[in-house]
């Protein structure tokens, strides 16, 4: 396998996404605690001593909460922009920052990882992709709308964690206040179920996995987003990042790559 990879949390209340190939893995953010993180990876047989790096998307506590603390004990260097690192208060050990580019790859053994923008309310949000071999993931989340970046980079991908933040239903007559559901679904807030739905049934169908993630614990429901993707007609494997424990360890495997493009091409082409 080139790739593989695991949510480790999802949500507002912290966000962790691990990838690895044989020898190495990254973070892409670490929203939740040092402890915790190494809790989840060790349910998952995974080792810490793996981890060569973390990539940060934004300065929101829910992405940087366990920053500080891993870093400082395995000694891993932060690819976070120098914006992102002043608006986000973390102490770290200036030996350990490392400062990125938008679509300026970063190489950490035979992985590459390419940062791009996206519109969402921070100081310099970022979006990233993985990739092993000719093989990407991606991590699509806290994004107001599918901007150029978002579209292009996600239909390069093989497999994907995509935000599916709301549904527009919960949301509108949820307790929310109005400047609050304003914020989410503006363009500088989070994507919707219908938005995320739109992105892969457009982008997407030649995937292998797609994970669904970041979902609003008050405003979307694991049961209605799966109703809306399960739509699709498609061979890739769609789950649900939970908000509470890690996910399952996902492969990408060339056979199901190459099943899943067949199909997402028999697909279009029906279409028209």
């Amino acid at each position: 396998m080139a790739l593989s990879f695991a949510s480790l949390n999802s949500g507002s209340n912290g966000n962790c996404y691990y990838l690895e190939n044989e020898h190495d893995a990254v973070l892409v953010d670490a929203g939740i605690s040092c402890r915790e993180t190494e809790t989840r990876m060790d349910r998952l047989g995974l080792t810490m001593k793996k981890i060569r790096a973390i990539f940060v998307s934004h300065e929101h506590t829910d992405h940087i909460r366990g920053i500080t603390v891993i870093a400082k004990k395995y000694k891993l260097p932060v690819y976070i922009t120098d914006l992102t690192l002043k608006r986000s208060g973390l102490n770290l050990d200036p030996g350990l920052i490392r400062s990125f580019s938008p679509h300026q790859t970063v190489e950490i053994g035979e992985l590459v990882i390419t940062p791009f923008p996206k519109f969402h309310d921070a100081s310099q949000p970022h979006s990233f992709t993985i990739n092993c071999k000719g093989f990407t993931v991606g991590v699509f989340t806290d994004i107001g709308f599918p901007c150029e970046h978002v579209i292009r980079y996600f239909g390069e991908c093989h497999a994907a964690f995509l935000e599916a933040n709301y549904d527009d239903d919960l949301l509108e007559n949820g307790r929310y206040p109005y400047h609050l559901k304003t914020r989410i679904r503006g363009v500088n807030g989070h994507l919707s179920n219908k938005q995320a739905f739109e992105l892969f049934s457009g982008n997407g169908t030649h995937m292998s996995h797609l994970m669904l993630s970041h979902l609003s614990r008050d405003n979307n429901d694991p049961k209605i987003v799966m109703e809306l993707f399960n739509q699709v007609k498609c061979k890739t494997k769609i789950t649900v990042a939970s908000r509470d424990r890690e996910s399952e360890i996902y492969h990408i495997n060339e056979t199901d790559v190459a099943s899943c493009r067949s199909n997402s091409e028999t697909i279009q082409f029906s279409l028209f």
